[in-house]
This record gives C-alpha cells, sequence and structure tokens, in this order.
C-alpha cells in the first residue's frame, strides 16, 4: 500500500507551511513566491482551521496570493471542510491573483485519504472562475456536480474511492481550456463505485479539446479503463496517458498493445501493474523503440492468495 503525501508544488511554486500560532513572528516569503499551505493539527487542535485562515489574511498581503493548499483540519475523519469553503468564499474579494487552490492535503499520520471527509466543492469552482488549477484530496462525501468553467487547465481528484456521481458530473463539465485530467478513481471499497460508462464522456473528449495529459488510474477496474482507452478519440491529442497504480492485468494491458497507436505518446506511465516480464518487454519493444518514455515498474504491486482466488489491490486505498 503506498500513501498519499504532502505536495511540495503546486500552481508552479514551491509549497511553504503558514506558521501556527507560536510561529507567530517568524518571516514570511513574499505573497506571490509561494503556495501557501494553511493547516491545522487534525487532532486536539490549539485553533480551527478559519482561525489560522483570519491570521494569514492579517500577516499576508492576500492581494498577491497566487496559490492556497488547504491543508488538514481538526478533525477531519469526522468533519467535512462546509466552513473552510465558506471562508475561502467570504475572502474572494481579497484574493484577486489567486490562480490555484487545493483542499484537503493530508498525509496518512493526519488522516487516512478514505477517511478525509469532503463535501461539495462545486461552489469553490463557480466562485473563483480565474482560477488555473484545481485539486482535491479524498473521496468520502465529496460531491463534484458538473460545472463549466473558462480558465482551469488542471483538475486533480484524488481518492481511494471516488463516487460515481462525482466522475459523472466531472465528465458532464464544459471545460475548454482544461490541458491536465487526473483521477484518482480508487476501489469499491472505499466508495469507488465508477464504471467505464462513466468515464465514456472523458474517452471520448468533445468536452475537452485542449486536453493533454489524461490520467485515470488508481482503480480497481483498471483493466475495463484501458480496454476502452485503447480505442478512445482523445487518446490521439494526448501527449501523456497514465493508468498507473491501479489494477492492471495482461487483459488490459494486451488490449492497449492491440489498440489505436500509441506512439505518438511522450510518456505513458503504467507503474504499480500486475503485468508480467514477457508484457513488459513487449511495451519495450512496441513503443519504448518509438521514443516512448515508459514507466512499468510494478512497484509495491503484490498479489494475494486466499480461499482460492488471487487479491490484487490498488496502490493508494485506506
Amino acid at each position: 500500500m503506498s500513501y498519499a503525501q504532502h505536495l511540495t508544488g503546486f500552481g508552479g511554486l514551491p509549497v511553504i507551511d503558514f506558521p501556527g500560532p507560536k510561529g507567530a513572528d517568524a518571516r514570511l516569503p513574499e505573497a506571490d513566491d509561494v503556495a501557501w499551505r494553511i493547516a491545522t493539527d487534525s487532532y486536539d487542535s490549539e485553533e480551527t482551521w478559519t482561525e489560522a485562515f483570519a491570521r494569514f489574511r492579517a500577516a499576508v498581503d492576500t492581494t498577491a496570493v497566487r496559490a492556497i493548499v488547504v491543508g488538514s483540519w481538526e478533525e477531519a475523519y469526522d468533519t467535512g471542510p462546509e466552513e473552510i469553503i465558506a471562508a475561502l468564499l467570504e475572502a474572494r474579494p481579497q484574493l484577486p491573483a489567486l490562480r490555484a487552490l487545493f483542499l484537503g492535503d493530508m498525509e496518512s499520520e493526519e488522516c487516512e485519504i478514505s477517511w478525509i471527509n469532503q463535501g461539495n466543492v462545486g461552489p469553490l469552482l463557480d466562485g473563483f472562475p480565474e482560477l488555473e488549477e484545481f485539486g482535491v484530496r479524498g473521496g468520502s462525501g465529496l460531491v463534484l456536480p458538473a460545472f463549466a468553467h473558462r480558465n482551469l487547465r488542471r483538475l486533480t481528484v484524488e481518492t481511494g474511492g471516488m463516487p460515481a456521481e462525482a466522475v459523472r458530473g466531472v465528465a458532464a463539465s464544459d471545460l475548454p481550456a482544461l490541458e491536465h485530467l487526473d483521477l484518482w478513481l480508487g476501489t469499491s471499497e472505499y466508495g469507488g463505485d465508477a464504471t467505464v460508462t462513466d468515464v465514456a464522456p472523458i474517452l471520448d473528449g468533445e468536452r475537452l479539446p485542449r486536453l493533454r495529459h489524461l490520467g485515470l488510474r488508481n482503480s480497481d477496474i483498471q483493466d475495463g479503463i484501458a480496454v476502452a482507452v485503447a480505442s478512445a478519440p482523445v487518446v490521439a491529442r494526448l501527449e501523456t496517458l497514465d493508468l498507473s497504480l491501479g489494477v492492471l492485468t495482461e487483459e488490459g494491458a494486451a488490449a492497449l498493445l492491440a489498440g489505436q497507436p500509441l506512439t505518438h505518446l511522450q510518456k505513458l506511465d503504467l507503474h504499480h501493474n500486475y503485468l508480467d516480464e514477457p508484457l513488459r518487454e513487449r511495451f519495450q519493444e512496441v513503443l519504448g523503440g518509438a521514443g516512448v518514455v515508459l514507466d512499468l515498474d510494478r512497484g509495491h504491486a503484490e498479489e494475494d492468495e486466499y480461499d482460492g482466488r488471487t487479491w490484487r489491490f490498488v496502490a493508494v486505498g485506506e
């Protein structure tokens, strides 16, 4: 099992932590030089996230802030981000330069990815029409309705189980500027109930005319995704394709090799897979020989035998 890690860069900027109450006298960088990570302790926090955000607004020239990363909030395993979302929306007039926003940047020690309580993030996307990058971590309670956004270039949803309704929301959205889409679909054990049919509009690509990177990964239906990708219209205009972190076996890999040409890709990422060595060698022959950068590392993908059945797992679940 792998685990989600703190962002080190976001919105083209290095991520730094806004100091807690005890570091109030710390020297701060220029407001537009970094992505500001604002967080409180998940357990026994000295302050609420909204209190930390109030300190941030008082200490930093928010009119120049370009990127905000919402880290852990108090009792994120029990409490959603509704008050955080409301505070961000209330601060819109003081955040005219904000172009990148991430909600839920937590590591396992703070809150496991599938325990993070999320909520309706649609108001953030509607409320910040100038955003160019948006990301969210955690699928429990995640609501992501279909939306229209003229400026969004990068969208990332990291989950151990992404609700099908949220997947359908992304698929039905109008995103004419989107270049980078990365969805961690997860596993049914943690609420990832999407099907290949739910991602079909994404693979059609009609609403995503500028898409250059597509990630549909960390899925226990990775074979079905790969089969669909093998004939998907959107693939012809991609530069990078990421089907990593999931349960990819011979069935899905063979479909990729037998489907439409992938030699135009700059990179194909399949790391964390359940492929044997001859099949990995075949990818190297067909695609590596054409100049495609390949990541075929099996990683920590391990099989368990139990009760006469072989069990395989996504990289990031709980």
